[in-house]
């Protein structure tokens, strides 16, 4: 009957080389870690989205609103359901209002019209991004896009969130 052969070679100690590019590699492995950090914590994040408040109006007894989405560095999104305040100019709470502003195209930059019923234009002093209500997209969640969410404002009210 033939004898078994071992699996495994003769053990023998790395040579002083080998151990040297042993202990290279780990600085080298943690300086890269170290090194994509900021990116891979920006892709996690998600690029940026800009919501513009970009124009008020006079619609009849309603102000409609002018919100300028700038997706132009992030991924497209199939809804973005955000919870809106208007606030008058003495900072009291007037209108709550949930707009659709999706769908919102790969790296593009769209205007949404929607109106705020009842309160007059002049009378905003200011409109609160109170939350998002909806966010589908590729790895989209609700909470990752409030997070990317950056709000400016060009109108006389500001807008905040």
């Amino acid at each position: 009957m033939p004898s078994a052969l071992p699996l495994t070679g003769p053990k023998t100690r790395p040579t002083s080389s080998a151990r040297d590019q042993r202990r290279m590699a780990v600085p080298v492995v943690a300086l890269g870690v170290v090194l994509a950090g900021p990116a891979a914590a920006q892709e996690t994040k998600g690029a940026p989205l800009k919501l513009e408040l970009n124009r008020l109006e006079p619609a009849g007894d309603a102000c409609r609103t002018y919100l300028m989405v700038d997706n132009s560095r992030g991924t497209a999104l199939k809804s973005l359901k955000v919870d809106l305040f208007a606030f008058d100019t003495e900072g009291v709470a007037q209108k709550r209002l949930a707009v659709e502003l999706g769908p919102i195209p790969d790296r593009k930059t769209v205007v949404r019209l929607f109106d705020f019923p009842g309160i007059a234009c002049p009378k905003i002093g200011r409109v609160l991004l109170n939350d998002v209500l909806a966010c589908e997209g590729a790895q989209a969640s609700r909470e990752s896009c409030l997070e990317r969410i950056e709000p400016e404002s060009k109108a006389a009210a500001a807008f905040a969130r």
